[in-house]
């Protein structure tokens, strides 16, 4: 199974549907990036080769999704 089926199963489970998932990966084909907005991934990052830069970017999409985004209230 590879990401993309996760992101499947995770978009088909009514308790899991509204969960937010971020995409990051290494590849840099388009048609991944599109199917993965199509099945309803969250964000698509291009994971960066340099580890430093790789730390970086694993934190500021912790700030985002921890503390600045915005997700919908439980009914």
């Amino acid at each position: 199974m590879d990401g993309l089926d996760v992101l499947k199963h995770i978009r088909a489970d009514e308790r899991t549907r509204l969960v937010p998932v971020v995409i990051l990966t290494s590849s840099q084909e388009e048609q991944d990036v599109a199917m993965s907005y199509d099945l309803g991934a969250n964000s698509y990052i291009r994971k960066p080769v340099d580890f430093v830069r790789f730390v970086d970017v694993v934190k500021n999409l912790g700030l985002y999704w921890l503390v600045l985004n915005e997700t919908p209230s439980k009914s």
